[in-house]
């Protein structure tokens, strides 16, 4: 039987299974690059900290909330934020974790986010919690995707949750008139009993769209939460309020594409 499909091998399958459940949760794709991002981490919040590198980082991250307040909580999370963009090495490593996943999923012409972001969250903290939206709601553009890092192993409320395609596009297609004057809690206690909580081990990657509801509530677990974040997106794909210069950078631009964007058409050519 002849081959009928353009796609690499593998694409198809794998872009099947994101438009049917939203996402994909899939083995790092370069451990070594998911390793060396931990330690920086690792290195930032010590360093925040004043205290010395751990032996085990898991462990550290683990059990974070043993070593730091709620109160001072976002303060050593901006340090390491901060650390982690001062690099010129994390954004190309963090895209390696999944870089034939964004191949797949979204093509190979593509812009990057151009600030990595973090998150921590502590057991039991509700001053770390992410409503229920979706990013679209609030000016991105539903041709990105989100790359979700976690640097522990992450599940149940540990972790993120998300709604299911089938389940969010009637619900989002009656938003207006069901939920116009809802608390975001309020839309939490309706879709509850449909979300799926993702249990994505460490050493693994989440790809999402942001098109769905997602968000997070109180980390039930007596383990802190650590995940990291990056949106990608096709580089001609259209823009909404994060624009590209501003908010995203083109990082796999073809030769022919940079040609084309360096050609002035002569004069006199389609002249009236």
């Amino acid at each position: 039987m002849s081959n009928t499909t353009f796609l690499e091998p593998g694409a198809e399958e794998l872009g099947t299974q994101f438009i049917e459940n939203g996402y994909v949760i899939l083995p790092a794709q370069d451990v070594d690059a998911l390793a060396r991002i931990r330690e920086l981490v690792v290195g930032g919040a010590t360093s925040a900290l004043g205290q010395d590198l751990p032996k085990d980082h898991g462990d550290y991250l683990n059990n974070f909330h043993k070593h730091v307040s709620i109160e001072n909580l976002n303060n050593v999370r901006l340090k390491v934020i901060e650390e982690l963009n001062s690099q010129d090495w994390t954004r190309p490593a963090y895209f390696n974790l999944a870089r034939q996943a964004i191949y797949d999923i979204v093509g190979n012409e593509l812009a990057m986010q151009r600030r990595l972001n973090l998150s921590i969250q502590l057991p039991d903290d509700t001053s770390s919690l992410l409503p229920v939206h979706a990013d679209v709601w609030s000016g991105d553009s539903p041709y990105e995707i989100v790359v979700w890092v976690p640097l522990v192993d992450c599940y149940d409320t540990k972790s993120m949750y998300l709604m299911p395609p089938d389940k969010d596009r009637p619900l989002q297609a009656r938003m207006g008139e069901v939920f116009k004057n809802a608390s975001a809690q309020e839309l939490f206690q309706h879709i509850e009993h449909h979300v799926q909580w993702m249990n994505v081990p460490f050493g693994h990657v989440l790809v999402f769209s942001q098109t769905l509801m997602h968000g997070n509530q109180p980390n039930l677990v007596p383990e802190t939460r650590w995940s990291m974040n990056c949106r990608f997106k096709s580089l001609f794909s259209p823009y909404a309020d994060k624009r590209l210069g501003e908010f995203f950078e083109p990082i796999t631009a073809r030769a022919a594409t940079q040609m084309a964007l360096d050609y002035d058409l002569p004069g006199g050519f389609g002249d009236v």
